[in-house]
């Protein structure tokens, strides 16, 4: 027969984390060290409340080593839904790896646990806080930041596409947004779309679209942009649309102004922007200062 944990307040650490049973939750502390996965650092800790939690197994792991796992019911925690399942193994936040003798250990608090649980389907919100913003990373083409009400990104002028120096740079107030959709930059193609409400599809290629930032090597690493994109996704799920009036943009840097002409002019010199384009985008860019 399944039990309930004798004492809350009980501690099982394993390697990279340690997880502390409470009574209507479990606290889940990673270790900050070199071997630690970034994205573990990067989170630094989760409480999960046991409704949140819809399974709890334990598996042989690796050379002599038992894997728990708290499995989340879907939609409980933005971080797993942002991610979409392209997490690796090794990087799963709810996955502590123990010693193998301490197998016995880690039955006695996996029983502990499954005879608490009473939930079980998707969720009908977010159960797990969202990592806090402010957040920002650079991506390949563009520097992207979060303030808690809008997105917004600065386009590098090395790396973003033409058609997005013809957008300018963008902001994203979060009431315009109806979510995220994020591709690991572990893989092929790796980028952050900013998902419109009423915007219809989006274009197929992320470096041409002006809502969404690419990845590349050492740019939009996970421990960076998943908690950026899902500190979004929950904010998206909190907020309801705001006035489109919000969306004006301050004045920027007379310097800036001028470096981004000067890039426009080099993109007209070579053909890659049309006459009237670039008298348009000049004329947009001097109503900004």
């Amino acid at each position: 027969m399944p039990h309930t944990m004798s004492r809350m307040g009980d501690v099982l650490a394993g390697f990279h984390a340690a997880w502390e049973f409470e009574s209507d939750s479990v606290v889940i502390r990673y270790e900050r060290g070199i071997r630690t996965p970034r994205l573990f650092q990067a989170l630094g800790e989760r409480r999960v409340p046991l409704e949140a939690i819809e399974g709890v197994t334990l598996t042989p792991g690796r050379r002599g080593t038992v894997v728990l796992r708290a499995e989340l019911r879907p939609g409980a925690d933005p971080l797993l839904e942002a991610a979409a399942g392209q997490l690796k193994e090794s990087s799963d936040p709810y996955r502590l790896v123990l010693p193998a003798e301490r197998e016995t250990l880690a039955e006695y608090y996996a029983d502990g646990l499954r005879g608490q649980l009473t939930e079980s389907g998707p969720a009908e919100r977010h159960l797990v806080a969202a990592p806090e913003a402010p957040r920002q990373f650079k991506a390949y083409d563009a520097k992207a930041a979060f303030d808690g009400t809008a997105v917004s990104f600065r386009w590098f002028w090395t790396g973003a596409s033409s058609a997005k120096w013809k957008a300018g740079d963008q902001r994203f107030p979060i009431g315009e947004l109806s979510g995220v959709e994020w591709r690991s930059p572990e893989v092929f193609e790796g980028h952050l779309r900013l998902l419109r409400r009423d915007a219809g599809a989006p274009p197929g290629q992320a470096d041409q679209d002006p809502a969404a930032v690419v990845f590349g090597l050492g740019y939009g690493p996970v421990h960076e942009s998943l908690p950026f994109a899902a500190a979004v996704l929950a904010a998206v799920r909190d907020c309801a649309p705001v006035p489109a009036m919000s969306t004006a943009r301050a004045r920027r840097d007379p310097a800036d102004i001028a470096e981004r002409i000067r890039h426009l002019g080099e993109l007209h010199q070579a053909g890659l922007v049309t006459d009237e384009e670039f008298a348009s985008k000049k004329a947009e860019l001097l109503a900004e200062l």
